[in-house]
């Protein structure tokens, strides 16, 4: 008699509770990173073949020969950037379960401690990353909707006029949802951009089945062959081809978020084989009709499918462009969190996710700055050669740090490191130089973009170290204070005084402040040093600490709560939370009055910077948020004291 269960897997499923709920979540996730993840690669081919056509007035000849060149170099350069360097190695290399290149950075540094040089180069090469990405975050919105929206062009002739209006009015309803955030609609995109990658398989395949000889361009032979006998030609072409990498560095900047192997998976069943017909089905589309290089994209479709077809390239667009969006908001916070860049108001848009923010001042800049992209440049052809550069170097950058990375931490042999590594930085050199070709045709955007942050984010650092020695120096010791203190015996008043600050051995400002000027000490007074750890989290449990600072008056204790660099700070909800032994225990959270000193500063030469770099830094201060909001206080139950500094 045979088992029924195997004749039916639904009661197979069922017999196995366990096993198929870990099955539909390990799906679930998976059609999610498919909608986060890949968005910004899977857009690619809506706008990469294209551009290598139209790169300097049409060098790239719609040849049987060219086009072959073309469609195996993409082939092989997504195969060795995307799925051998990135699936395969790179996002071995996590962070506490997080990526990205501050995340890689900051791991490396951890292992250079004894050599300051070394560190601050790896640390340079991280501030680097981070702001290129943020260059390329305003050029892929840009270029992915006005990309989709010049399928128009192909529906109705004509309509070129409406293209740009339609791309910025698109663009700013999707920065005005930012807001509200994206768990509601998030829930949308895997489904969505998994429609996405089975329409541009289902794209590619009538092409490939009429023209089957396209899969010749599998062999490498045909792009080493089209790089060896026209050099000058593939070294312009290779400037566009590397717009079908774009989004690769996205795997690892949001492995905290989905984890290797959803992401691995999801690019290996479905993103990769779909690009890879969708390419082979516009390269045999091209050979078949060369006039389809004006968009072989939208010329693939059928033309009862074309307006459908825009509708759901403006829908994936969309989720690329939220994608980059929400990623710059999460480098913004870890920059932020590391100290290289002031602490901007972050707005947590989720309960249930911490990686659910928005930054209205980030926002609101890539808007400004995307808005001005797509008037200046006009269309994704014009924007296509302002794409490269920037990716490129940062892919160098990764590469370089990665390097670092197996000799450190893997103890890989340099013969090894070598036999992996050199196929993929020589091609990413390649795609390097191709670009710089573009420099004054539009690359240097995104590194004047860069550029501008970097500036950022050094000055705040440096300021910041400068502000922070001056302020120790004017809160003395906590040793000090303390003896100060048992000595007066000031005036005890009932309640309990918060004084949350960032100093290991300094006393808080507003402390001494306030016992000086009202000779009064609340009768339960806890110091609170809130400590931002190189890791991306720390669990709740392993947040708080009391501390032994020696003799202190009756009542006081000092505690260290630690937070993770991508942690969210609640100083309030941290200790009512803690469990603390002794009278922390008894800690009153909705009475109790939370103490901060919000340094001033006030304009003169004394900072030792440069005039204008001292300018830039207060006129950042200033923008920067109040440290009750930094700290998660209630504003009702919060007193902010301000000495002025001079800078």
């Amino acid at each position: 008699m045979h088992d029924l269960r195997a004749a039916r897997p639904e009661a197979a499923a069922a017999s196995h509770p366990r096993t198929s709920g870990a099955l539909l979540a390990r799906t679930a996730v998976g059609v999610a990173a498919i909608g986060i993840v890949f968005g910004d690669i899977g857009t690619s081919p809506l706008y990469a073949l294209r551009a290598v056509f139209s790169e300097h007035n049409g060098i790239v000849q719609p040849s049987t020969a060219h086009v072959y060149g073309l469609i195996s170099l993409i082939i092989w350069a997504v195969t060795l950037l995307v799925t051998v360097k990135y699936v395969l190695f790179v996002l071995r290399a996590d962070h506490e379960g997080e990526g990205g290149i501050l995340a890689l950075s900051t791991l490396i540094g951890r292992r250079l401690r004894g050599s300051r040089r070394a560190m601050a180069a790896t640390t340079l090469v991280g501030i680097i990353g981070a702001a290129l990405f943020f260059g390329d975050s305003v050029i892929t919105p840009a270029v992915s909707v006005l990309s989709a929206v010049e399928g128009l062009e192909i529906a109705l002739p004509g309509t070129e006029a409406l293209v740009v209006p339609i791309a910025l009015a698109v663009l700013v309803g999707l920065f005005a949802l930012q807001r509200f955030g994206t768990a509601g609609i998030g829930r949308l995109f895997g489904p969505i951009m998994l429609i996405w990658f089975v329409t541009l398989a289902c794209l590619g395949i009538p092409h490939i089945v009429a023209h089957p000889e396209i899969l010749a361009a599998f062999s490498p032979h045909h792009a080493l062959g089209f790089i060896i006998g026209e050099p000058l030609i593939a070294g312009v072409a290779l400037g566009a081809v590397v717009l079908a990498v774009t989004g690769a560095e996205a795997l690892y900047a949001d492995l905290g978020h989905f984890g290797r192997s959803p992401i691995s998976k999801a690019w290996l069943f479905v993103v990769f084989p779909a690009l890879t017909i969708c390419y082979l089905g516009q390269g045999a589309l091209v050979i078949e009709d060369p006039t389809a290089i004006d968009n072989p994209f939208f010329r693939m479709a059928p033309a009862w499918a074309v307006f459908p077809l825009i509708g759901l390239a403006t829908l994936a667009t969309v989720i690329a462009s939220q994608s980059v969006i929400s990623g710059t908001f999460s480098v913004a916070r870890q920059a932020m969190r590391l100290g290289f860049l002031p602490n901007l108001s972050v707005k947590h848009t989720s309960r249930a996710s911490i990686g659910q923010i928005y930054i209205p001042v980030v926002s609101t800049l890539l808007l400004v700055l995307i808005i001005g992209v797509v008037l200046g440049f006009r269309n994704s052809e014009n924007l296509a050669a302002a794409y490269g550069l920037a990716v490129t170097t940062t892919f160098l950058l990764t590469s370089s740090l990665f390097i670092v990375y197996l000799r450190l931490v893997w103890e890989w042999p340099w013969h090894r490191i070598l036999l992996v590594t050199v196929p993929i930085v020589v091609l990413e050199l390649a795609f390097f130089v191709s670009g710089l070709v573009k420099f004054f045709a539009g690359g240097w955007l995104p590194l004047v973009l860069a550029g501008a942050l970097i500036l950022t984010m050094l000055t705040w650092r440096r300021g910041r170290e400068i502000v922070t020695g001056r302020r120790e120096r004017l809160e003395g010791t906590l040793q000090e204070l303390m003896k100060r203190l048992i000595a007066d015996q000031p005036t005890r008043v009932p309640g309990w005084a918060v004084y949350p600050h960032g100093g290991a051995r300094t006393a808080p400002l507003a402390l001494r402040l306030n016992t000086r000027v009202n000779h009064a000490l609340h009768e339960h007074v806890l110091l609170v040093r809130v400590a931002t750890a190189d890791v991306p989290h720390i669990p709740e449990r392993g947040r708080c600490r009391i501390d032994d600072i020696g003799p202190a008056p009756e009542g006081l204790v000092h505690i260290t709560l630690t937070y993770g660099f991508l942690d969210r700070r609640d100083v309030p909800l941290s200790l009512r939370d803690a469990r603390l032994a002794g009278t922390v225990s008894q800690f009153d959270n909705e009475s109790a009055i939370f103490f901060l000193s919000r340094i001033a500063l006030r304009p003169g030469h004394a900072s030792g910077m440069a005039t204008w770099r001292a300018k830039f830094f207060v006129l950042l201060s200033r923008g920067a948020s109040s440290p009750a909001t930094q700290f998660g206080l209630p504003p009702e139950q919060t007193v902010e004291i301000s000495p002025q500094v001079l800078f």
